[in-house]
């Protein structure tokens, strides 16, 4: 089985009609996504992607019609928050969040509201997630997967595809590829992840990309040790140069008072048995190098 999304995923866009909805809809369709319906505000009862996907003015008329029980957002920031708490309150349980660029402190209420409801939010600022062979929901490039064992959890979009185009140019598959979000405050983190992966019985190894800002691969690094100790892992993480203080790439990649360095969270993955590269495309031979066969 896989995380998150698969053959089960039945695929709500938020934003469907927009330019990046509509982009991204087309490749999620072609990569063969279940995608059930689009939701627009006052375009209800029109068509998008040839025609192939109805859409609705409310995520609850969706979920009504079709069954949807993922949701993926392409909504502006101003109402991305608003957006995500429409599809928890219509009933969806996988809501991945592409917009980048929504304030902190109005996502604070948001993920806890999601969290009171029992639903997962990936998200925001992430690329989405994909399950090779069966599902993609967001902006990772399909063609960069193989179908495998090896879980990915990250919190950068572009580095997520040059590890994964390394792991499938080496012959090592992946079981879902994850991306969490670059944000200060997201739905889902690292340790969440991993806990799925722990639970996957297709996911034999896993690979983590982190970066500087914050303490949550210092936390997957502690939960590793603890419920990970048999699994094969290698990590990444981006932001070894950068000065404190100044914000590098992601909202959230920012070191501060010392906290969030690349060099704690490397102490903390190795003293965790967990292999860190120095770039991503050493990652196949850290796996291998930690067991793993493929």
């Amino acid at each position: 089985m896989s995380i998150l999304i698969g053959r089960e995923t039945r695929l709500v866009v938020q934003g469907i009609t927009g330019r990046e909805g509509e982009f991204h809809s087309r490749a999620m369709l072609e990569y063969g996504t279940s995608i059930v319906a689009g939701m627009t505000p006052g375009k209800g009862g029109q068509t998008a992607l040839d025609g192939a996907v109805p859409v609705f003015n409310t995520v609850a008329e969706a979920v009504a019609q079709t069954g949807a029980n993922t949701s993926c957002i392409f909504v502006p920031a101003a109402g991305a928050p608003d957006a995500v708490l429409e599809a928890v309150a219509s009933g969806i349980s996988t809501i991945l969040c592409i917009t980048e660029g929504i304030p902190a402190l109005d996502m604070v209420p948001v993920v806890e509201e999601v969290r009171l409801a029992g639903a997962t939010l990936i998200g925001p600022n992430c690329p989405g997630a994909t399950s090779p062979g069966r599902a993609k929901v967001g902006i990772i490039p399909g063609s960069i997967h193989a179908e495998g064992r090896v879980g990915v959890v990250s919190r950068s979009g572009t580095l997520t595809y040059e590890a994964v185009q390394a792991m499938t140019d080496a012959g090592l598959g992946q079981s879902t590829c994850v991306g969490i979000g670059g944000d200060p405050v997201v739905g889902t983190q690292f340790v969440d992840v991993l806990r799925m992966f722990a639970d996957d019985q297709e996911t034999e190894a896993i690979v983590l990309i982190g970066e500087i800002g914050g303490t949550a691969e210092e936390e997957a690094a502690a939960f590793a040790a603890e419920h990970l100790k048999d699994t094969p892992m290698a990590a990444f993480i981006a932001g070894r140069t950068a000065p404190e203080g100044k914000r590098m790439g992601h909202a959230g990649a920012i070191i501060s008072g010392g906290r969030g360095t690349a060099a704690s969270k490397v102490e903390a993955l190795e003293a965790a048995g967990i292999r860190v590269a120095g770039s991503p495309t050493e990652l196949p031979a850290l796996l291998r190098d930690a067991g793993y066969r493929g």
